[in-house]
């Protein structure tokens, strides 16, 4: 059984992505949260963590192989505890998991069933199974860290290139090399707010990745909240 994946991002579709390894390019499908933080990542090195199930038809005698690919072991290891709910699969999983894990998470530990009913496949009464079967399994994902740690992990070396260095020459590298890795993870976190302001806005998840996804093709930049959100609202249609 194949457990990660690593390849060139060649495409993200609504459901799936294409990734190239070697002569091969292998269909993986994503869940909604994963989707929007590999979006932009079309031509870049990506590593998926797998699971793999068949799909069937109502007959039984057609089998189709179906890779699922998570950015970190710990949205791979919330679905699998996901899938153990009553009446829920693979496919009804995956198409659920369109918030981070975390606040699915929280959800579930505050017993929120009316929120996890926004879930895309989840109604009320499987909003209350899920909450019944896994409130008390799901505290070490409500507990997950930030995924801001990589950021701060950079400070602390100011200290010692002012330290070390004796001319300015010497300490100006570490700063250089700063704003490029806090940009990258700060396009991230943009793009994950600007989806859950059009969701407080009262958009549905489907129409709320159509204005995200116009948003990212249209061209033109932003920076900020405010700057996304005046773009997609001035946006025809």
């Amino acid at each position: 059984m194949i457990t990660k994946m690593t390849g060139l991002l060649t495409r993200v579709l609504d459901d799936e992505v294409r990734l190239q390894i070697g002569a091969f390019e292998y269909q993986v499908l994503v869940p909604e949260s994963v989707r929007r933080v590999i979006q932009m990542k079309i031509g870049q090195e990506v590593t998926f963590h797998i699971t793999e199930y068949l799909e069937g038809n109502s007959g039984g005698n057609r089998f189709i192989p179906r890779k699922l690919g998570f950015n970190t072991e710990a949205e791979l290891d919330f679905f699998d505890l996901f899938c153990t709910v009553e009446k829920i699969g693979s496919k009804k999983a995956l198409k659920a998991m369109a918030r981070p894990v975390k606040e699915i998470a929280d959800a579930i530990a505050r017993q929120d069933s009316r929120w996890l009913s926004t879930l895309p496949g989840i109604g009320a009464t499987t909003a209350e199974q899920i909450v019944t079967t896994l409130k008390r399994k799901i505290t070490q994902f409500a507990m997950m860290s930030a995924p801001a740690t990589p950021a701060e992990a950079t400070p602390p070396e100011e200290p010692k290139a002012k330290a070390s260095g004796r001319k300015k020459a010497t300490a100006e590298p570490a700063p250089e090399t700063q704003p490029v890795v806090i940009a990258m993870e700060t396009e991230g976190q943009l793009i994950e707010d600007v989806y859950q302001a059009l969701m407080g806005l009262g958009h549905n998840p489907i129409e709320a990745r159509t204005k995200l996804d116009g948003l990212l093709t249209c061209g033109k930049p932003f920076k900020t909240l405010q700057d996304a959100l005046t773009l997609i609202y001035s946006q025809k249609g």
